[in-house]
């Protein structure tokens, strides 16, 4: 079947299981093996939304902004009820803290994570420029791979960036 009108999920499965059945038709992982993958994406899915909020938080601070809900809200292009849940869960993680009706500020654990995930976004961003991409696309792309990144990849950005420089 031609990939490029193949499925998006027939695509996905094929790729996660090498497993097919007499006629060459790929099967299903194991339910349990399947929905790990899933679990997994869904907390590293949680992992780069938490990364975000606490980059950004940062960010405001360090800028001589508040953070406040309703600036976090506008930056990230969410309604500030979903701002106040993830607050809510950020400060049960221990990564904020805040008063009613005042900013929000980072604790010792959720600055060591903004600055964790601002210098990835920063390699990133920097070896896509590296290659010609454009800031613009640099910057957007870099948001979303900072977060999924393995440590041997960053650090292979890091090589070929001394390399260019």
């Amino acid at each position: 079947m031609n990939s490029e009108k193949e499925p998006k999920s027939a695509m996905i499965a094929s790729r996660e299981t090498s497993d097919a059945d007499d006629n060459g038709e790929t099967l299903l992982p194991d339910a349990d093996l399947h929905a790990e993958g899933f679990r997994k994406t869904r907390l590293a899915q949680r992992a780069a939304l938490a990364e975000d909020y606490v980059e950004l938080i940062a960010d405001l601070i360090e800028s001589g902004q508040e953070a406040r809900q309703v600036d976090i809200a506008a930056r990230l292009g969410v309604a500030q009820p979903t701002v106040a849940r993830m607050l809510d869960r950020l400060a049960a993680d221990g990564l904020v803290h805040r008063k009613p009706y005042r900013s929000v500020f980072l604790t010792d654990a959720g600055r060591q994570i903004a600055e964790e995930s601002r210098e990835r976004h920063q390699t990133v961003e920097a070896f896509l420029r590296s290659l010609g991409v454009s800031a613009a696309t640099a910057r957007v792309d870099a948001e979303g791979i900072e977060h999924h990144v393995s440590a041997e990849t960053l650090e292979a950005f890091r090589r070929a960036l001394a390399r260019v420089r």
